[in-house]
């Protein structure tokens, strides 16, 4: 699909949803809205991406069918129950995501077919974090049972399909039954300002990242490497962010709320302030869902006198699960160990300074321009020095040390 086609046919949907959310009601509009995102996330994220697409879009619409009768059958029956609706997102995930290709090629070979790996699912990872969320918002009263048809809306909503962010029923419900009116102009500045950073400055920073500078068979010095750390974070930043800033203008235009995914993460003073920053609604997700829940239930096993101990270790498992959330593989199992070990310095670097400034010593440190702007520093060059578990393999980084010359 050609550039032109694809922003001609997002302006499509978006101007027929912006029509459905603002003249229709009811089962009508929830109707034809589902058949809007149907059609939207066939024809953007399946058509054509190879010659099994309408059997994994079918996958697909097998899996959301799935997943509302768990959340229908066991979301608000008593004991243990609603936790089978919310794991059954997640089991979803891990087998899509995880499950090694060559057990899927085997199994094809046992049926007579040729399965080169794993079903393709888009967005899988923040499809199965959305609903999994949604069954505690039902158990718990936050929101009432959701139709088939509301379902499908929430779950196959295009502009957040592929990439987020990640928002809940609530939020999103929001939209149907409120009036959620973002001025048109600023949502189309939004849209606008993302496909600049998504389309021409990520691209440019991708030209010095590891593999557009070092991956390319040539030797090169060591000042190349921590140029490549730099650009690649100014990469993903921009691209990542710049698709979340199309993805919510284009959710404003239709009257659809979507929550920030940052929020300026270069100023973070360290890693626990940059987690607040960056990618928010995966952060509020693992604080509210294992964060909290985890570190009460520790805290309680090993004693308040250990308490501080507990939120340590509950914050090295939240970041190995959100290592792993990213991406198969023992990169990322690393990405998430840089992750933790920096929250985790942190965590004990706080409680030692209050210790040992005192109160009001403690907020004159914290006041210090000179502190703030070599802690922003410092916090700049470690995340940026973390992401190359997240960019790259382990054979590709042992590669890229082998060229590299004093």
């Amino acid at each position: 699909m050609s550039s032109t086609t694809l922003i001609g046919g997002l302006l499509v949907y978006v101007c027929i949803g912006r029509l459905i959310m603002r003249c229709l009601s009811g089962v009508i509009r929830e109707f034809i809205f589902a058949a809007l995102n149907l059609t939207g996330v066939f024809c953007f994220l399946f058509y054509g991406g190879n010659e099994h697409f309408v059997l994994r879009f079918g996958i697909y619409l097998v899996l959301i069918v799935s997943l509302y009768l768990a959340l229908l059958l066991f979301a608000t029956r008593r004991g243990l129950w609603p936790w089978v609706a919310f794991l059954a997102p997640i089991a979803a995930l891990i087998v899509v995501r995880y499950v090694p290709g060559e057990w899927y090629a085997a199994l094809g070979r046992a049926l007579g077919k040729t399965w080169r790996g794993g079903p393709q699912m888009i967005g899988i990872s923040y499809l199965a974090f959305r609903c999994s969320r949604l069954v505690l918002e039902v158990r718990n009263g936050v929101v009432k049972q959701p139709t088939f048809l509301e379902y499908i809306n929430f779950a196959f909503f295009l502009p957040t399909m592929s990439v987020g962010p990640i928002n809940t029923y609530q939020n999103f419900r929001r939209g149907f039954t409120e009036k959620h009116n973002v001025p048109a102009g600023r949502a189309a500045l939004r849209i606008l300002i993302g496909a600049v950073k998504y389309e021409f400055l990520a691209n440019l920073c991708n030209q010095l990242t590891y593999s557009g500078l070092l991956l390319n068979d040539h030797p090169h010095r060591w000042m190349d490497l921590p140029v490549a750390m730099l650009f690649y974070y100014l990469y993903l930043y921009l691209n990542f962010s710049g698709f979340c800033d199309m993805a919510i203008g284009a959710a404003g235009l239709i009257g659809i709320p979507v929550p920030e995914n940052f929020d300026n993460p270069f100023a973070a003073r360290n890693m626990k302030d940059f987690w607040n920053r960056w990618h928010i609604t995966l952060s509020t997700w693992m604080r509210d869902v294992v964060f909290s829940p985890l570190s009460k239930f520790l805290v309680g096993r090993m004693g308040i006198q250990l308490a501080d101990h507990a939120i340590a270790i509950t914050i090295t498992i939240v970041f190995l699960l959100v290592g792993v959330w990213h991406g198969a593989g023992w990169n990322f199992v690393a990405f998430g160990a840089a992750q933790s070990l920096g929250v985790v310095v942190v965590h004990y670097y706080t409680i030692f300074l209050k210790k040992r400034l005192g109160r009001d010593g403690y907020k004159k440190y914290n006041d210090n321009r000179w502190v703030r702007a070599a802690a922003v520093l410092l916090t700049f060059c470690y995340f940026a020095a973390s992401l190359i578990f997240f960019a790259c393999t382990f054979d590709q980084i042992k590669e890229m040390l082998s060229v590299l010359k004093p």
